[in-house]
Formats: structure tokens, C-alpha cells, sequence
């Protein structure tokens, strides 16, 4: 099986920063690509970034010279560097990836259980 593990989400001030982390463990061959989405009250999953295995990123308009996401290939691990801030920010921040397997029948994209981004003075 396959899991992917969230963490660094909290409340934080508006124009401060958070760095959340993503871990995937398991029976893992390869990741071709990993990244963040979020979803607020009421409104629907959107992507906020991604991040291919040779590097090649793409964001969200909205989160475009605030947040970088990174990854440690080694570890099977993906970071989002969010600066600045919004409340708008505010929402449960979800990772996910496409992995191969080494069991080819769980090969597929897999989520985690999403962390909690709250931006509030």
C-alpha cells in the first residue's frame, strides 16, 4: 500500500508563513509527479501547485510569487513554501501524487488526509 502523510498546517497571522510537508511511504517505484491542492468551505478542490520528477513546476494565479513548492526526490517528499499569506489562504490543504508501484495492480494517484491552514489575525 501506499500512504502519503501531511504535516505543518496551523493558524497563522496574515502576511506570515507556513511550510508543509508531504511524505510518501510504501511499496513505492517511482513518483512521476506530486502536489498540493486545497479546498475551503463551500468550494471546490483546486490545484495550488505541482511539481514533476524532473523539476518542471506550475501554480495556481492566485498563489504565484507567494508559494514554491520543492521536493526531495531521496525521500519521497514534497514541501510548499507559503509566504505572505492571505486569509484567503484559509482552507485544508490536500497532497497528492502519481505513483508507480511495485505492485502495478496499486499504481494510481493517491491523496492524503489533508492538514488545516488557517489565516486569521
Amino acid at each position: 500500500q501506499v500512504q502519503l502523510v501531511e504535516s505543518g498546517g496551523g493558524l497563522v497571522q496574515p502576511r506570515g508563513s507556513l511550510r508543509l510537508s508531504c511524505a510518501a511511504s510504501g511499496s513505492i517505484l517511482s513518483i512521476n509527479d506530486m502536489g498540493w491542492y486545497r479546498q475551503a468551505p463551500g468550494k471546490q478542490r483546486e490545484l495550488v501547485a505541482s511539481i514533476t520528477s524532473d523539476g518542471s513546476t506550475n501554480y495556481a494565479d492566485s498563489v504565484k510569487g507567494r508559494f514554491t513548492i520543492s521536493s526531495h526526490n531521496a525521500k519521497n517528499t514534497v514541501y510548499l513554501q507559503m509566504n505572505s499569506l492571505k486569509p484567503e489562504d484559509t482552507a485544508v490543504y490536500y497532497c497528492n501524487a502519481g505513483i508507480n508501484t511495485l505492485d502495478v495492480t496499486l499504481a494510481g494517484r493517491y491523496w492524503g488526509q489533508g492538514t488545516q491552514v488557517t489565516v486569521s489575525s
